[in-house]
């Protein structure tokens, strides 16, 4: 650890801390090298299965439709938040260099919090999109025209910009002249804020803000939209027409599900509970399980990528002509 003295930074570096240790899963050789292998094959099926899905929606004009627009940026941000936080873990799994910068460790929290806010509104927004398909079937070209696409889209990267912006500046604020351990296996808000030798009561009260707005009040929008869409599909008549219409909106609900109740367990609690040993491990399932699960399920449980999938495979090339 290199350690300088804290007047030496002056006024406006408050931290005598210069690089950070994370401990990472494991201290087992044996157990470290299962979880490289299992983590760079985690890694590479995100990066192959979001890229493939993005390229099967931008390719295939059947496709071009706002729900298909919203799961292109969703498979994007998937494929940037596993990059965040997976080639260091590699790296520390293969060889056993655990330490980051300060500045690293910064940067890490800043896109990871970038990553995971967007895709929480993400989410919420598909869920939107499904409750006008359903509810409002007649107005949904209306509702959901390119315009207002393009601006939802925009809307929920520069909140997310702008969040993360302010709360990886609130921790550059802080002072870290102690321990320089994180119990974690990547940079996160809560671990590193218990390193803090500072009042950290602002960052706090600024990181319970944006989980209630971005996850608990994201979470009620979205189970409002569901509540919405079953009732909605328990009023038609046909057994065919209700299954129709539950297929458009399963997948999404599956992923729902597994994300925000992942995340909300992990940061809806005050930092004073918050307990790293065991989050640390549930924090796998949003950071990397979300990333290889979503492509997926949106492929597998959805009908209309199956066929553009398997038009591509039956004319023996990954290439469409000019028409679909």
């Amino acid at each position: 650890m290199e350690v300088v003295n804290i007047t030496d930074f002056g006024k406006k570096n408050h931290s005598a801390i210069r690089e950070f240790v994370l401990l990472g899963l494991t201290s087992s050789p044996e157990i470290q090298t299962l979880l490289f292998w299992s983590f760079i094959f985690s890694y590479v099926t995100a990066l192959v299965g979001n890229f493939l899905l993005i390229f099967i929606i931008c390719t295939s004009k059947k496709l071009h439709t706002p729900m298909y627009f919203l799961l292109v940026n969703l498979s994007l941000v998937n494929v940037l938040s596993i990059s965040t936080t997976t080639p260091k873990l590699l790296q520390m799994l293969l060889s056993c260099k655990s330490t980051i910068s300060f500045y690293g460790c910064i940067t890490q929290v800043y896109f990871f919090i970038l990553f995971l806010v967007t895709e929480l509104l993400l989410l919420t927004s598909m869920a939107f999109d499904r409750y006008v398909a359903i509810c409002y079937p007649m107005q949904y070209t209306l509702i959901m025209r390119k315009e207002v696409c393009a601006a939802i889209a925009v809307g929920i990267w520069v909140t997310g910009l702008i969040n993360s912006a302010v709360q990886s500046g609130l921790v550059l604020q802080l002072s870290f002249c102690g321990s320089n351990i994180i119990n974690h296996f990547f940079c996160d808000l809560p671990p590193l804020l218990k390193l803090s030798c500072s009042d950290t009561s602002l960052n706090e009260t600024m990181a319970s803000v944006g989980d209630v707005i971005f996850a608990v009040f994201s979470c009620g929008l979205t189970l409002a939209s569901y509540g919405f869409i079953i009732r909605a599909i328990f009023r038609i008549r046909s057994t065919e027409g209700k299954k129709k219409a539950f297929s458009t909106c399963s997948s999404h609900l599956v992923v729902v599900s597994f994300y925000f109740s992942s995340v909300i367990y992990t940061y809806i609690r005050p930092t004073s509970v918050y307990s790293l040993n065991r989050d640390k491990n549930i924090s796998l399932l949003y950071t990397v399980v979300t990333p290889v699960i979503n492509p997926i399920i949106y492929s597998l449980r959805n009908k209309e990528v199956k066929e553009a999938l398997k038009a591509y495979i039956g004319r023996g090339r990954m290439f469409p002509r000019d028409q679909d």
